[in-house]
């Protein structure tokens, strides 16, 4: 094993926030291992990237999972090493926006499904591999500011945000006395594609021009500002450094500050 080398898996990061995390840590000397579902993000990411270990994988499908960690041992085992320093479960999606009753019964199944069940079905084959790195081993698992708030109109993925918190934290008791620290990221609207996406869908849910859709998001923030890629970087950083060795059970909200959710919808 070569010494001081820490090994990394995150899901959902062929772009995004998961990339630049996977990137940030790859900079700082980890071996970083990767799976997202989609195969073209994948190939691009391979190509571009080569350091970093990519595959293709559908979080939401136990079976694929389980190949996903095959590639896993076999690329630990290239490098020389028996264990895992860090996940982080990043795979999630925004889920419909509608309200409840309106609520695509498979559309909120695959939200549930990919970003709840996907955080369980990493979790559970990650452990045995974080447990060789104990006492120095963590997850973090990204929830969302809406992890911590109610958001009308979007039941499933509110629900799931909570459910990865509590998860978090029931996580952070099993595996304390084994020296794992479990942690939840909740950012706010966080700047790029996807968040721009979401904008759109809430906008034409309720009848409004996108601009103004924007302007609501940013007034329910007390600095009046989306956070980016880079803020959600640092707090990785921040808790697997020394710095960061007591911290465990946490929901950590990285938004500006969200003073609420709420939005005027009609009756």
């Amino acid at each position: 094993m070569r010494e001081f080398m820490r090994t990394a898996i995150i899901s959902a990061a062929a772009n995004g926030i998961g990339l630049a995390i996977a990137r940030g840590l790859r900079d700082d000397g980890w071996c970083v291992l990767v799976c997202d579902q989609d195969a073209t993000a994948i190939a691009a990411l391979t190509a571009s990237d080569p350091t970093i270990r990519a595959c293709q994988c559908d979080v939401s499908d136990p079976s694929a999972v389980e190949r996903f960690f095959d590639d896993v041992a076999e690329a630990l085992a290239q490098e020389g090493d028996d264990g895992l320093d860090l996940l982080v479960n990043n795979a999630g999606i925004a889920g419909p926006v509608e309200r409840l009753e309106n609520q695509p019964l498979d559309k909120w199944r695959q939200t549930i499904d990919v970003n709840l069940n996907g955080n369980f079905y990493i979790t559970r084959l990650a452990i045995p591999l974080l447990r060789r790195k104990a006492p120095d081993a963590s997850i973090i698992n990204m929830s969302s500011s809406a992890g911590l708030f109610g958001c009308p109109l979007r039941g499933p993925y509110v629900a799931s945000k909570w459910a990865i918190i509590g998860l978090t934290k029931t996580l952070a008791m099993e595996l304390g006395p084994g020296g794992i620290r479990v942690n939840a990221i909740c950012p706010g609207s966080v700047e790029g594609e996807r968040m721009d996406r979401v904008i759109r869908a809430d906008a034409e849910a309720r009848g409004l021009q996108v601009d103004e859709v924007e302007r609501e998001y940013k007034q329910q923030i007390s600095m009046r500002t989306f956070v980016t890629q880079e803020d959600i970087v640092a707090m990785v950083r921040y808790l697997v450094s020394p710095a960061g060795k007591r911290i465990s059970g946490q929901a950590i909200a990285i938004d500006g500050h969200t003073e609420s959710l709420s939005m005027e919808l009609s009756t």
